[in-house]
């Protein structure tokens, strides 16, 4: 009998499950989109409910469009939205306030505090990441100074906090394991990279509480059953991985230099260094790829906030187009962008940048654009700042000649061709491209002992096509001047 393994891929705009069998193929599929809420200006909130209630409905439907029943499944892995702050009761599992998602910008003003104290080096130093309201521990900071009564609760143990993988698995074991993983804590300020562990100095520099964290275990372990009121029997929960990671072991960048790059709301290069935490010179972030058997390996990460996202703005704030899909056709149908550019800072800009405080803008309009040209743009958008992300990797000392793409975006062969032609680098689309459930899959196997080694599961992986430049260096070079032109436009730092 084969063995099948449940994925739940937790997603900023939507929560998907999939059931893979032992060889990584996909057997079923469910997927639920939930709402986004823009209480205020670069604020940015999910309700931990809906997202409970779609994964919990997408496995089911998974679970079904797989032709399977819960007994037929051998383990559940969890990938995440990273950075996503939620805090609960202890008692009853409600969270006392809405997710505040990744993307929010509400501490902005709290971390330019912290940097004008100096204390930057330090939080580098210690959890590899730099000071920025992307990352967990100023939101949780705002939480516990913002909800009434939250700090005294919390000190007083009554309340827990998580990235959406804790809380996930907080609802499906019904309250008996409150943990996260090694990739999931390292995203949160608050993890100190090199000790592996909760660092009191940083706690206290955001006043933060221990009783409210959870403990912190290998990317795959044992993390627990679920509760067999969610699927009819229990089912151990064997993986936890940080979305962008679980890409990573998806994609089988298992040894140094191997980079991949994740093309989903936000777009997320990751390059895999090995056992060594590679301080970036070029404001990349030092990061945990994964840890397995208590052994870390380590990576360079560059974060781009606005990527399928901003596909999705032309779609439903623009009304441009009805469905993403059409972007490809629409790119083709002119010559060029016509000298537009878009640059989706609509939540600030990340790496190599990291200005919270830039917004979006459209440039180079004149009466000859049309809705084609800004679709264009839109994709070359993606493509812009992947190559900002590579600079920065090539400039700490990076060398490498392919790029393993995946996520949404990667099903336009036009985008993945012109990254290709933009980043002057082969790019390589594997035969599986929901690469994110697949590496929580991938590890939750490990821990079952369907798969011995990463080389393994490395084994497994197949490339569906590669995608070579074919752009000439001087265009290539104009175009991406223009686009440092656009970005140095819209920064505010």
């Amino acid at each position: 009998m084969d063995t099948y393994i449940l994925a739940i891929d937790q997603g900023t705009t939507s929560s998907r499950a999939i059931v893979f069998n032992a060889r990584g193929g996909i057997c079923g599929v469910g997927q639920r989109e939930f709402s986004q809420h823009y209480p205020q200006d670069a604020w940015v909130e999910h309700d931990p409910e809906e997202i409970w209630q779609t994964t919990l409905s997408s496995c089911k439907a998974a679970i079904a469009a797989a032709g399977l029943s819960a007994s037929d499944i051998s383990g559940i892995g969890i990938t995440n939205q990273r950075e996503t702050t939620v805090v609960w009761d202890r008692e009853t599992g409600a969270a006392i306030y809405p997710a505040i998602v990744w993307q929010d910008r509400r501490t902005a003003s709290q971390c330019a505090g912290l940097k004008a104290q100096g204390l930057e080096e330090l939080v580098a130093q210690r959890s590899g990441l730099l000071l920025d309201p992307y990352f967990s521990a100023t939101k949780l900071t705002w939480i516990l100074d913002n909800v009434a009564g939250a700090r005294q609760r919390a000190e007083a143990g009554e309340l827990a906090f998580g990235t959406i993988d804790s809380f996930l698995l907080w609802r499906l074991t019904n309250g008996a394991e409150h943990a996260t993983d090694a990739t999931n804590a390292s995203r949160t300020l608050l993890f100190n990279i090199h000790r592996q562990e909760w660092d009191d100095e940083l706690l206290g520099l955001f006043k933060i509480p221990r009783v409210l964290l959870p403990k912190v275990k290998d990317s795959c372990d044992d993390f627990g059953r679920c509760d067999p009121q969610w699927f009819g029997k229990e089912i151990p929960v064997c993986s936890l991985i940080g979305d962008q990671q679980a890409a990573t072991v998806g994609q089988a960048c298992f040894k140094p230099g191997m980079v991949k790059s994740t093309y989903g709301t936000g777009c997320f290069v990751v390059l895999n260094t090995g056992t060594e935490a590679l301080a970036s010179k070029h404001r990349l972030l030092t990061t945990v790829a994964y840890r397995i058997n208590g052994e870390v390996t380590y990576a360079l990460e560059g974060s781009i906030f606005v990527a399928g996202a901003a596909v999705q703005w032309l779609r439903d704030g623009l009304h441009l187009i009805g469905s993403a899909s059409e972007t490809q056709a629409l790119a083709e149908s002119v010559a060029s962008s016509n000298g537009v550019y878009m640059v989706p800072a609509f939540t600030g800009l990340g790496a190599p940048y990291w200005d919270p405080d830039a917004r979006g803008g459209i440039f180079g309009l004149t009466r000859d654009t049309g809705i084609a040209h800004i679709a264009r743009a839109t994709l070359e958008s993606v493509c812009y700042q992947t190559r900002d992300l590579l600079e920065a990797m090539r400039g700490d000392g990076a060398d490498f000649a392919t790029l393993r793409v995946d996520g949404g975006m990667v099903a336009n062969n036009w985008v993945v061709q012109r990254l290709a032609d933009i980043l002057d680098c082969r790019c390589e689309r594997p035969m599986v491209t929901e690469t994110t459930a697949l590496g929580a899959a991938y590890l939750a196997g490990l821990q079952l002992g369907v798969y011995q080694s990463l080389d393994e599961i490395a084994e497994l992986w197949e490339s569906a096509d590669g995608f070579d430049p074919v752009m000439n260096e001087v265009d290539r070079a104009r175009r991406y001047t223009g686009w440092k032109n656009a970005v140095a436009r819209v920064r505010t730092q």
